[in-house]
Parts: structure tokens; sequence; C-alpha cells
């Protein structure tokens, strides 16, 4: 069976989880499934205890459940009973139980993905950049994940010793049996200093699991929002939600304000039904409200990116989306107790523990900027929730520029970190070296994560011409011509349209002057007159003049004629000694030149034999 048909048949098993209707673990979220009532569940919002009681007392219904901090409380009636529940004094709303959908796209192979790391996003959202002092001051937080549990055991998060409860067992037992609750944790707020495993995104951020769906992955609205009051109820200051459906709730409602006016921040997954009709996704959609074009609200929406920076295809996109992050084929730690064919393993080299494996969807680009608001909170602890959003929002890639895809631009953590502290980001350098042989140049660079590069040169100090232009390549080697300056630079670009650019690599060909001598001098030799014709060069002082080879030319009348070769001894004199038949005859001597060396030609000589 594919994971995408185990999908199906998990929308078709609709289970009723301890007074709540179902949730269903989706891949690109379908749009609104027929959802069959539960069994005679109705959710209240009540004024007071005594209201609540005296209502099912009237109506025949029976109290299964109860969330005190939001007056609200889920029923079980006798069919009958509806219409008495939503006349009844002192009942606010009556109404069944909503499903709420995982957002993963289980259809996506787990394979490397380029980036430069199995973990790319990390890098992607700039989270390398940010400094060991702002993770360490993380610690002061606390993310809620509310999800389908966690495995306690997995190194990144056994390191944090969570908090856990389960809302729908009510025990510390948490136990991932879905797996969907672990991944989303270890991204964020895995830990990012035990040099195992992953990094998560919230440093040394604490980390409360809350579970509110069962094995197959199944809750409701009433679940979401008796584990949204725990998490505030316990000290949660930022609450991430990687799930959603296309209606809200009165219960969710009224738990998405009673998180608001404790002044914690909520994260919510957007969507993944892009190409699905792209409705509109809850409680995304109450957190950042449909028409806002990512302006104010009470939390953060977030859609989906890739490794090339545009929106994946999978991910919803409108007018209630807040920002970006890394959510196609990104990488994470999985549960030992999760299904191996619903989450294949991917082996991690120099990981000693764990499991991990890929994964898409915007469930997982909501934890990642969930665990970058503990950062952005940790630079300026005196930010209220609404200012570390409206940070998130202006620093990313968009930089205050908003569209539908990717709302405010892709999640860049280092930057805003800097614009929480009041400071700049400290970019790494662009590495260029370079090495010379003669008038070849050779040059390498590199950069962490970078996409591509563009490799320019200036010569004499002239405007810049490219030699390489977004290029994935890291050497290249160049003739250059003698006598000239050349100053090259390389600027890289990442997978999201940032660039830095190195420190210029200056090679100067200084082009020496050569001058040439010639002398001749007669020796008398057996039956036949010979001439001594000897040769000084000469250049600059910082020029060996040994090992020149100079030609030997004689002249017929008419041109110039190669006659011999000779090289130039340690103190620049070459010699020749040639025996002559009567007559007349001139001679001169050429040198070609060198890598920093012009060419010379002396005087000719006149010999007379």
């Amino acid at each position: 069976m594919t994971p995408a048909l185990r999908q199906i048949v998990r929308c078709a098993r609709l289970a009723t989880l301890a007074g709540a209707s179902t949730l269903v673990l989706t891949g690109t979220a379908p749009a609104a499934p027929q959802v069959q009532a539960a069994g005679g569940l109705r959710v209240v919002g009540y004024s007071s205890q005594r209201a609540l009681h005296a209502a099912a007392s009237q109506s025949g219904a029976r109290v299964v459940r109860r969330i005190p901090s939001l007056h609200v409380a889920v029923l079980r009636t006798p069919p009958a009973a509806a219409q008495l529940l939503r006349s009844a004094p002192g009942i606010r709303y009556s109404t069944r139980p909503v499903p709420r959908y995982e957002l993963v796209d289980p259809g996506v192979a787990p394979a490397p993905v380029m980036g430069g790391a199995y973990e790319w996003q990390f890098a992607a959202a700039r989270e390398n950049l940010v400094s060991a002092g702002i993770l360490h001051a993380a610690s002061a937080f606390t993310i809620a994940v509310i999800d389908t549990g966690l495995d306690v055991t997995a190194p990144d998060l056994a390191v944090k010793s969570p908090a856990t409860w389960s809302v729908t067992g009510s025990s510390t037992d948490v136990t991932d049996l879905y797996g969907h609750g672990t991944f989303v944790a270890s991204l964020a707020a895995g830990a990012a200093t035990n040099a195992e495993g992953v990094a998560g995104f919230g440093g040394d951020a604490s980390l409360l699991a809350i579970q509110a769906a069962d094995s197959s992955g199944t809750f409701s609205d009433v679940d979401e929002a008796a584990a949204i009051a725990y998490a505030v109820d316990h000290g949660a200051k930022i609450i991430n939600m990687s799930f959603g459906g296309p209606a809200s709730s009165s219960a969710e409602q009224s738990a998405v304000a009673y998180a608001a006016a404790h002044g914690v921040l909520m994260v919510a997954a957007a969507g993944n039904s892009g190409q699905a009709g792209n409705p509109p996704n809850y409680p995304a959609a109450l957190l950042q409200p449909i028409g806002s074009n990512g302006q104010g609200g009470v939390g953060l929406a977030v859609s989906a990116s890739t490794v090339s920076g545009t929106r994946a295809s999978f991910s919803n996109y409108g007018s209630y989306i807040s920002l970006a992050a890394p959510g196609e084929n990104v990488f994470g730690a999985l549960s030992s107790s999760s299904d191996p064919s619903h989450w294949p393993r991917q082996s991690l080299p120099g990981s000693a523990a764990g499991v991990y494996g890929y994964g898409s969807g915007t469930s997982f680009s909501s934890p990642e900027v969930a665990g970058a608001a503990a950062l952005v909170w940790a630079a300026n602890p005196q930010l209220s929730a609404a200012g570390v959003a409206g940070i998130l929002k202006q620093s990313a890639s968009g930089r205050g520029a908003w569209s539908p895809d990717l709302g405010f631009g892709i999640l860049d953590t280092a930057s805003a970190v800097a614009q929480a502290q009041g400071t700049s980001v400290s970019l790494p350098d662009v590495a260029l070296t370079g090495s010379r042989a003669g008038r070849q140049v050779g040059l390498s660079w590199s950069f962490p994560n970078a996409a591509s590069y563009r490799l320019t040169v200036s010569r004499d100090g002239q405007a810049p011409d490219v030699l390489l232009g977004a290029t994935n390549s890291t050497t290249a080697t160049f003739n250059l011509d003698p006598g000239h300056s050349y100053s090259f630079a390389v600027t890289a670009t990442d997978g999201y349209g940032r660039t830095q650019s190195s420190a210029p690599y200056v090679v100067t060909f200084p082009y020496f002057a050569v001058k040439l001598d010639l002398r001749s001098t007669t020796v008398r030799a057996a039956k036949r007159r010979a001439v001594r014709l000897a040769s000084a060069f000469s250049a600059d002082r910082s020029v060996s003049s040994a090992g020149r080879k100079l030609l030997l030319e004689s002249f017929d009348g008419r041109t110039w004629h190669r006659f011999s070769t000779a090289a130039t001894g340690s103190g620049g004199v070459a010699t020749w000694t040639v025996k002559l038949r009567r007559g007349s005859y001139r001679f001169r001597v050429r040198y070609a030149g060198a890598d920093e060396l012009a060419p010379a030609v002396s005087r000719a000589v006149s010999v007379r034999t």
C-alpha cells in the first residue's frame, strides 16, 4: 500500500477519541473532507459551572470533559438534546467537534537534497549565524508543541528533559506511535549543541510536548483547545500548532484568545492544499486573519519554501500568510515507535544514536519559526509576543515586502535576532585564494551553503568584467597578459538570493625592460680567424639575469637569420666563438621575452675577417 493510499484509508477510518471527533494525518491536505458526526458529542461554551450542570441535567446530557480556563466542555448527548442545549441559560454555543488535520506531505521519497547538508534548512534560514550566547539564553523560554506526542528517548529531545502531558490520556505518557510530533519537536526545540543528530531552531529553549492525538493521528478542536490552555497554564511562551482544518470553531477561538491574552506567541502551519483548492487553514487563519496581507494578527501563519527559495507547490498561499520557512524535503528526528513504511529512515553519517529522515509539509515550516521566535525573545526579553512576530516578519527575506506566496519572505533567523538586539548580522567571508605560476593564475573559492558564485576581474582599476556568472564551480585558471594588475572577486549567492562578496585577490604582473649589449673580439684559430661575441643581459635588480636564452642572428644583406643560441651564465653574459671565412659580417642578439620581461634586440656589431 502506498503512503498516499494509507492516508486515504486513515481519512475514512474516523474514530472517537475521549470526547472528540477525528483528526487525520494527511499528505497534501484535501479539501474539506466529509466527516461523520461524532456519536452524541457536543462542544459547548458555558458561562459558569452551575449553568453547565443545569444545561446537562435539563437535556439529559453527560459532561465527559471540561477545559475550565476556557469555559468549554464536551457533552455526550441524546439525539433530542441539541436544541435544548442551544437554548439553555448560560450556554454560549453548542456545536459538534471540528476535526483537525496534520499538515505533512507523506509522498516525498526520503533522499538527500541539494543544500550542502542533510539538515539544509538550518543554514538556509541562517540559524548557523546566531551566536552561542543567544542559543543558551533561549533556555529561559518554553516552546509548547501540540501534536501526536514525543519520542522522549530521541537524543536531541532527551537531552532537553522535556515536560510532557497527554490531554486525551490525562497522563505524562506521550508515546509517539504516529511520529509526526517527534519530527516537529526536533525542528522546534531539538538540542543544537549536543554534537548528535539534528539541531532544532530554538537553541536551548525548554520543550513542553502536549499530546492531543492518538496513534492514528486523530484529534479535534476540543483536544486542540485543551492543549492550548494547558500550554498557557504551564508557562509556555510559544505554542507551535502543525495541524489544521478548513473551518474554525468557538472552542478553538476561545483557546486562541486565551493564549493571546496571556502574551503567548502562537505559530501555525498554513496548510498543504496549495494544489487542492487552497482553502484557508485554521487555526493559522485565526492567528493571521484572512485579508490582513500579513499585517497584525495574534500569531504567525507559516507557508513552506523549497531549497531554491520558492513556495513549495503543496503549500497554501493567500492573504493570511505571515512568512515562510523551509518545508520541502527537510530533515529531522523520527520517533523510534513510528512505522518505518510511513517515516522512512535515512542514515546520518557521524550520528551515533537516534533515527532520522526527510519530510515535507507546512507542518515542518511552522516549528522552525517557533524555534526562531525563542531566539528573538532571548535576544530581547522585553519584547511582547506581537513584537517578536513583527520582527520575524520584517527581517524575513522580503525585507518588508509582502506576497501571497511567502508572506513577508523566508525566515532569516540571524537577521531577526540582530534586529531584536539593534545590531547587524555578522556574515562569514567568501574565501578566495590564488596561486601563480608564470603568467597563469589559479583561483579557488568557497562559502557555506552557496547556491551559486559569480567571479569578476578588474584590470588596471577599470570596471569589473564577469568571468564566470551563476556558476557552481569553485576553481578556475586563467592566463594573464604581462604588464597589468588584476583584481579578482567572488560573490556568493545562497538559495534565497542573499549575497556575500569576498575580499579581492590582486595579482600584478610587472613588465621590465631588458637591455642587451653585444661586443666582439678577434681570436686566432688554426688556419682560420675566429670571433668571440659576448652579450650582456641586464634588467631590473629583482630579476635574475642568469639562464636567459639569447639568440645570435646574422645579416645577409637583406634579412636577419638565426645563427646560434646560448644561455647567460651567473653574471648575465652569453658568449659565442665563431670561426669565419674572410669577409665582412654583421651580428646582433635577440631576447624573446618572458612573463615579466619585455623582448629586446641588441645593437648590430660589424665584424671583418
